[in-house]
């Protein structure tokens, strides 16, 4: 198995430190708790991030869908859909061949539920990504696709768009696609255009998209109730209390189901 760098923090090891999980070094740590100095909703964010991504499976689990395709994945780390959905079969897809390794790694390890494999692949080549998933997956059959906290790292430049079009085009009927996408301090559309603020820019080599863009992913599926909302406001488990620290309001979630 190719090994992580130990000198260089890695984003899917960041991440990882940030949900609790203890696949990461020193480096890592280090990075996240300066970030957390600078911008301290970031560990916050990631957490509710991937809050909404364990509702969003139980939502799509419990509606029946027993295969989940999770684009971008990075590390299968804390509370990832195989550990949320015991009984689903899950394909975990990354483009770095040294996070794709070693989350087979951990898949076949203690970690390992023997329903869930990792491919290294590009998920903007959604015909690499489902011929790879389909030796694991029935694609004749529904399937969750995830695109939790991924789309806001590619600038349309890339055309994501065309990829997530060609997911949505070849899943079966009754699939569900989920996405979680970073806006604009969630500012609204009107509020954009008053201001003049241009749309689909690319910042920091992904993209600052509005609402009404990040809803285009999910094309002419329609959204579940309550729609494209604030991550934390999805479904939540529990009513928000007086006292609640408040997230900004920069991370959208929404959940669609291809009709049948």
């Amino acid at each position: 198995m190719r090994q992580f760098d130990q000198q260089r923090p890695n984003l899917a090891r960041m991440y990882d430190y940030m949900l609790g999980g203890k696949d990461n070094f020193a480096v890592d740590r280090q990075a996240i708790d300066q970030l957390a100095e600078l911008i301290p909703e970031a560990v916050p964010l990631a957490r509710a991030n991937r809050a909404f991504l364990q509702r969003a499976v139980r939502y799509v689990a419990a509606a029946g869908v027993r295969q989940f395709l999770d684009l971008g994945s990075g590390l299968p780390t804390q509370g990832s859909a195989h550990e949320v959905a015991p009984e689903a079969r899950v394909v975990y897809v990354d483009h770095d061949p040294v996070v794709a390794a070693h989350a087979r790694a951990l898949l076949g390890g203690a970690r390992g539920s023997g329903r869930a494999v990792c491919v290294e692949a590009d998920f903007l080549d959604a015909d690499d990504v489902l011929d790879q998933a389909g030796r694991f997956l029935d694609l004749d059959r529904p399937v969750g696709v995830l695109l939790v906290s991924i789309l806001h790292f590619v600038p349309d430049s890339a055309r994501p768009q065309q990829a997530v079009a060609a997911f949505r085009a070849r899943v079966a009927p009754g699939s569900y696609l989920v996405i979680s996408h970073a806006t604009t301090l969630g500012r609204l559309e009107d509020e954009e255009r008053a201001r003049g603020v241009s749309r689909g820019s690319a910042t920091n080599g992904g993209a600052d998209r509005t609402p009404a863009e990040i809803r285009a992913f999910f094309g002419d599926f329609p959204l579940d109730p309550p729609g494209l909302v604030q991550a934390v406001d999805w479904r939540p488990d529990r009513p928000k209390l007086v006292g609640d620290w408040s997230l900004p309001s920069s991370l959208m979630a929404g959940v669609a189901k291809k009709a049948s």
